[in-house]
């Protein structure tokens, strides 16, 4: 039986995915997670417990496991463990992106460096410590601009900012996020560094992809009708196929593939982020891994038999030796929201979901908020209420039910009470 290593930072619904697409393949699959303590059976026996913020003990003991019972693939979930995941692949002698291309991709300042150097269209950037004077900075900027942390993925803390007052506040609000005690357990270099930027203007989309050797071969292209202009960036509608042009669509292609390669990562799964405007395509990342958490259930793909398999499985194939180019996304449009969290406070209850579920062309409603769950929204926050998926004969249906979806649930959520010290504490 084949044996696959997924690292992953979550024990939540993707891991799900791969040990049931595992299953189906009849490969075993082994964890290699910091969270060994909240797995769930039946996973408990595959798990092999590492440190993600301590790469060289990590490596140590995956390659220690590897020597006892061989490895045949390996596939990373989030951003945090691409680069342990590059290391075992290059250790092993098994395809995968480069470590130093893995490294480059988790990095918002190397990333951008990295695209400059090929030549590929970027903002203005500098790189500056948190506990710098923005007002130093005020001067050599131009606004509207935007502030990110290096080493957070998604749009977490990332703001937009239009003039010298905005750019303290987003300062202060960094600062204090940077403290937060998820953040400082696996600390390194970058977490104290921001990258501020100049605002591209223009539509969102995201690329979902399998490097082959060096190829590119795009599984997927989605919309984001919302429109991503600040003062934050959350992101709430993926819909595919993209609406775009077919030479806009082209020129995305070109794009991620050119950022691609600039960064080096050349085998294995990839997810990109791009702004288009009359400037020509804007990469704003391309990240060493598949789309996060359950967004993934809004891809299937085939071969033209009618037989539909989940992108998990199609990345545990790839891991293995198969190469993605047979594959294609399936005919029906689909989509999904990732429900945003509206303000601070105390998730209560949902009221609706059956009502969603009813709407044509909705394929589920998952709340993933629990009950007594105090919800930060962004910037400083990192999840989302839950997820709403659809499908249907065009990406338009496919929004509208999202949208009329969304628009029949309602959350109950409290504010959040300030613990007042008394005197005597």
């Amino acid at each position: 039986m084949p044996r696959v290593l997924l690292l992953a930072t979550t024990t939540g619904y993707q891991t799900r995915a791969f040990a049931e697409s595992a299953e189906r393949l009849g490969v075993e699959l082994v964890y290699a997670t910091d969270r060994c303590d909240v797995l769930e059976d039946p996973w408990q026996d595959h798990a092999l417990p590492i440190r993600f913020h301590d790469e060289t003990s990590a490596l140590a003991a995956i390659l220690d496991a590897a020597r006892r019972r061989p490895i045949d693939g390996v596939l990373a979930v989030g951003d945090r463990p691409t680069v342990i995941a590059a290391l075992v692949l290059e250790r092993l002698g098994l395809p995968g992106h480069p470590p130093s291309a893995a490294m480059a991709a988790r990095n918002k300042l190397l990333t951008r460096e990295r695209l400059r150097d090929a030549g590929l269209p970027v903002p203005p950037f500098v790189r500056a410590h948190v506990s710098a004077d923005p007002r130093a900075l005020a001067g050599s900027l131009t606004f509207p601009s935007v502030v990110k942390p290096l080493a957070l993925s998604g749009s977490r803390g990332v703001m937009r900012v239009d003039n010298e007052a905005q750019l303290v506040e987003s300062f202060s609000r960094l600062r204090a996020l940077l403290q937060a005690p998820d953040i400082r357990a696996g600390r390194g270099d970058a977490d104290d560094m921001a990258l501020v930027e100049g605002f591209i203007e223009g539509c969102e989309f995201a690329l979902e992809g399998v490097m082959n050797h060096g190829a590119l071969h795009v599984l997927a292209l989605f919309d984001k009708p919302d429109r991503l202009d600040g003062p934050f960036f959350e992101e709430t509608i993926y819909v595919t196929p993209s609406a775009a042009p077919s030479p806009t669509q082209q020129a995305i292609a070109e794009g991620v593939s050119r950022a691609a390669r600039a960064l080096g990562l050349c085998h294995g799964p990839i997810h990109a982020e791009c702004r288009v405007n009359d400037r020509g395509v804007f990469v704003l990342e391309v990240a060493a891994r598949p789309i996060g958490g359950l967004c993934a259930r809004a891809l299937r793909f085939g071969k033209g038999d009618g037989f539909l398999i989940s992108l998990e499985e199609l990345l545990l194939r790839h891991a293995l030796g198969e190469a993605s180019g047979e594959w294609e996304r399936e005919p029906l449009a689909s989509g999904v929201m990732m429900i945003p969290i509206p303000r601070r406070g105390v998730f209560r209850r949902v009221a609706g979901i059956d009502e969603a579920r009813r709407v044509a062309g909705v394929d589920d409603v998952q709340i993933t908020a629990r009950a007594d769950q105090t919800l930060v929204p962004l910037p400083e926050g990192a999840s989302y209420l839950g997820f709403i998926f659809a499908r249907a004969s065009g990406a338009r249906e496919v929004e509208h039910a999202l949208r009329v979806a969304h628009g029949r649930l309602d959350f109950t959520i409290d504010p959040q009470v300030p613990v007042v010290q008394s005197r005597n504490g």
